[in-house]
């Protein structure tokens, strides 16, 4: 095989690319066009393309799983590659190779739901009544190379068989999304936000699933189920329930809370975080080199990110501006705007945030740990820090 110049730049940029050309030496084929680098992912092109594939292969009577589920894989892969090259050309920005990665899962997830379903053997109606919502990175449009996808699936279907036939696309459409072939995978899927987690059921009916997030009847959501509703995004089904959502999403955001027991409840949260992620001491006497992980670390990501989740679970309701999935950027430069920050705090706080986006984006393409040592990116952490004392009024150690 002769590489490309932009396979041979990409693979010399990066550890995490030169792996990922290793293991899908396929992707060359699909890197044709002088115009490549200069280009954005296209959802609609990129589904257009794989349906043209399929319809070819069923032609030709090889349009059986396997099939499909190679010819998926290497489209996938060949898009993420496309996206490494401009991204380690200096093409994209982090929030925009973060945005063509979280577009091309949600074409790889509408594709494969609806070949799972056209798969099916026990399916009652032509269009499946279910929807997928899409909660962490890919609700908040920050996928990464590699990351999960952290997904709830619904139905909203009258029909009373409708339990067992959603649940069996859904394992189809799991399986298809994690099973290992010759090409290798696509996406590892975390359900575990679905109500009652892990020991839930893999579907729920959209009406449980709204009582639930509601707070109606004995079994509800907790306070950390709603942060992560801040980041929830409607990413597969039709306009009817993707509006029943919306509503949803709105209802549970801005709902009446008390204040100090959200702060508490929140703060708490935070430091079983940070038990769960303790950070290396370093391994020298050096007073002066004090490891901070850009995540982790006080001052770090999440500190920003928790901050976000308290403004908007408190102020939506009287500033409905923070109820749009914005992105925590966009949101702490509102959040300023609205007068729910000290000028300069929340502008400061975001870019130090878009700074730290960037270091732990690039660390994990050099397959890197993701922290430094201080005095290195003193500033950001000071701003983060600021942030979280302007509101939680305490240091987040």
């Amino acid at each position: 095989m002769r590489l490309n110049a932009s396979s041979c730049c990409v693979s010399d940029a990066a550890r995490w690319p030169a792996r990922y050309l290793l293991l899908h030496p396929g992707v060359i084929d699909e890197l044709a066009g002088a115009d490549m680098l200069d280009e954005r992912f296209c959802a609609s092109d990129f589904e257009h393309e794989l349906e043209q594939r399929r319809v070819a292969l069923t032609g030709s009577g090889e349009a059986d799983d396997e099939a499909l589920l190679n010819l998926l894989r290497r489209a996938q892969h060949a898009e993420v590659f496309r996206t490494l090259a401009r991204d380690v050309e200096g093409k994209l920005t982090v929030e925009e190779v973060a945005d063509d990665l979280s577009s091309l899962a949600e074409a790889v997830l509408r594709v494969t739901t609806r070949w799972c379903w056209d798969r099916l053997k026990n399916k009652h109606c032509a269009t499946p009544q279910f929807a997928i919502i899409a909660y962490g990175k890919l609700g908040g449009k920050e996928l990464g190379y590699g990351s999960d996808l952290d997904l709830v699936f619904v139905y909203a279907d009258e029909n009373e068989r409708s339990p067992e036939i959603y649940a069996g696309l859904v394992r189809k459409l799991i399986n298809w999304l994690t099973v290992k072939t010759g090409e290798g995978d696509l996406y590892e899927i975390d359900t575990a936000l679905r109500p009652n987690g892990n020991s839930g059921l893999l579907i729920t009916a959209f009406e449980a699933y709204a009582n639930y997030q509601q707070q109606r009847g004995s079994n509800t959501a907790w306070t950390w189920e709603h942060q992560a509703m801040t980041r929830a995004r409607f990413v597969l089904g039709d306009d009817a329930l993707r509006k029943r959502f919306d509503a949803i999403r709105k209802a549970v955001i801005s709902a009446p809370r008390n204040r100090a027991e959200l702060k508490a409840e929140i703060k708490a949260m935070r430091e079983r975080l940070r038990a769960a992620h303790p950070v290396k001491a370093a391994h020298n006497s050096d007073p002066a080199r004090v490891p901070f992980d850009v995540k982790h670390s006080p001052g770090g990501m999440i500190d920003a990110e928790f901050v976000m989740q308290y403004l908007v679970l408190s102020q939506a309701a009287q500033h409905p501006e923070l109820l749009a999935n914005a992105g925590n950027i966009a949101l702490l430069e509102r959040a300023e705007v609205l007068g729910l920050l000290p000028v300069g705090v929340g502008h400061a706080a975001a870019s130090a945030y878009r700074e730290l986006r960037r270091l732990q984006h690039r660390a994990r393409l050099n397959e890197e740990p993701t922290h430094v040592f201080l005095p290195d990116l003193q500033e950001q952490r000071s701003a983060v820090l600021a942030l979280w004392q302007t509101v939680f009024g305490t240091s987040p150690h």
